[in-house]
Parts: structure tokens; C-alpha cells; sequence
């Protein structure tokens, strides 16, 4: 794919890219192979593991968890009011849309101590050892996790076709929770509404770094290490692009522009 080949012009020292269609069609450009740190794309792959904990009636989504009146609910999507970073919280439950790496460190100790064993086991089990990818879970969970593009891009295809968890636990995951929130998208300001699903953003308007040709469909996440991943349900496509530079002015000029080239390349072919 063409459009791919965009990566070779960014200002980095590695960068890889590659697609992934509804049908299991997958295209790569770089070092598929190559692990770099996800930084908050690990926060995608930590709710795949909550929602299969669910499924498995290890955690209740609905059940406390948190600050008091918190649930898991709130702390996949960013509305327990916990702060960034930091114990206290700064907000009632479902009052705003606090983006948290606390909440899923908190998120990682409930499920530990409900599964009676450790978070980073508990993903190599339930995602790592089924979809036979090499992803390294250890570290924060919310942001320490490394992959390689071929691990990530089998988690896109995951959340495009799900065979972890049921269809309808996958819809649940891209549907707004607590609607109405007003928060702020690190590194691109405030939005009232700030949607987000369970674990995973939601496409905004105006366009920000999943470009303007994603359908209002689109979800994913992106990470300060240079990261990211969309899923397009819409576009039956999801988009992955990892790199070793820290997420800057630059990702904002260049994710767009080649999340945007791939749907016209893909619509023209």
C-alpha cells in the first residue's frame, strides 16, 4: 500500500505502519517486528483483558471499584475522578472526563485481586496466548506495555472482528459511556462532549489525530511514545503506526495525513 510509505518522511529514527480490513487483509511498511513501548495504546489492550474478565464473571463492570461511588465502568472510561496521576480524587464519579493513568492502575489491582492473580498474567492468558502474539504486558498498565506492529495490528483486527469476546461486548466497548462529559484530549484541548467507550476513544469532531476521513464509527487510542491504533468499523479497516519519538507537534501534522491517505487508497482501489 502506497500510502503507507508515507513513514519513510517522518522525523523519526524508526517508524512502521500497516492496515488491517475486516476480511483479516493485512499490509505492513517497516519493521513489523521491531517492540517498541505503546505508552496509552496499552490501555486498549488492558480493556480487552477487563472485558474478557467480565464475560468470564471474574469483575463486574457495574461493581465498585476506586474512589467511593466508582465503578470499573468509570475507571475504563476516564469518569471515576481520579486524577492523571495520583491517589486523590479530583471529581465525583461520572461528573467529568478525567483522562487517568491512576484510574487503570486501580483498574489493574481490582482485576489482580479478583482473578487472584497478577494483571500482566492475566492479559498474557486472556490476550497474549490467544491471539499468539509476543506483547509484553509488564510494566504500568495503563502505559508500560511493548508490542511490535504485528502484535498491535492482531489487536486491531481483534476489536474489528472479535473472536475474545462477544460482538455485543465489543459494541458496549464503542458506545459512549456516561454521555454529556466534558473533558480534555491530552495534547489537543478541551471538548464538550469528550466521548470515550470502555478503555478506548471515540472519534471526535472536529478531526483530530484519526483524520478527517475516519466515519463517526472510528475508536482507538494514542500513545506519548509516538503510537497509535484506530479501529473503523464504519470503513471495516483499523490503521496502526508505531515510533520510537515522543508524541509531539510532528504526530499532529502526520497521523492525519496518512490516516486520511489510506481510506482514499483504499476507496479508489
Amino acid at each position: 500500500m502506497q500510502a503507507l510509505r508515507r513513514i519513510e518522511s517522518w522525523p523519526v529514527s524508526f517508524a512502521a505502519a500497516g492496515v488491517v480490513t475486516g476480511d483479516g487483509l493485512a499490509e505492513t511498511h517497516g519493521d513489523s517486528r521491531h517492540a517498541v513501548r505503546l505508552a496509552s495504546v496499552s490501555k486498549p489492550v488492558g480493556a480487552i483483558a477487563v472485558l474478557v474478565a467480565a464475560e468470564e464473571g471474574v469483575v463486574d463492570l457495574d461493581g465498585a471499584a476506586g474512589p467511593p461511588g466508582s465503578t470499573v465502568r468509570h475507571l475504563l472510561a476516564h469518569a471515576s475522578g481520579l486524577p492523571f496521576d495520583g491517589h486523590e480524587p479530583i471529581a465525583p464519579p461520572g461528573r467529568r472526563r478525567i483522562y487517568s493513568n491512576e484510574g487503570f492502575r486501580v483498574l489493574a489491582e481490582h482485576l489482580a485481586t479478583q482473578a487472584e492473580m497478577p494483571f500482566s498474567e492475566y492479559v498474557r492468558a486472556a490476550v497474549c496466548e490467544p491471539l499468539e502474539i509476543d506483547l509484553d504486558p509488564e510494566g504500568d498498565p495503563g502505559s508500560g506495555m511493548h508490542a511490535s506492529l504485528d502484535d498491535v495490528l492482531a489487536i486491531a483486527s481483534e476489536l474489528l472482528t472479535p473472536r475474545l469476546v462477544a460482538p455485543e461486548t465489543v459494541a458496549e466497548m464503542t458506545t459512549v459511556q456516561f454521555p454529556g462529559l466534558t473533558g480534555v484530549l491530552p495534547d489537543h484541548g478541551r471538548f464538550d462532549p469528550l466521548d470515550w467507550g470502555l478503555g478506548v476513544q471515540l472519534n471526535t469532531r472536529p478531526a483530530t489525530w484519526m483524520g478527517s476521513r475516519t466515519t463517526l464509527r472510528a475508536f482507538g487510542h494514542f500513545g506519548g511514545s509516538g503510537t497509535f491504533l484506530w479501529v473503523d468499523p464504519g470503513a471495516q479497516v483499523a490503521c496502526v503506526a508505531l515510533t520510537d519519538r515522543e508524541f509531539d507537534d510532528w504526530a499532529k501534522e502526520v497521523w492525519p495525513a496518512l490516516s486520511d491517505a489510506v481510506l482514499d487508497e483504499l476507496e479508489l482501489g
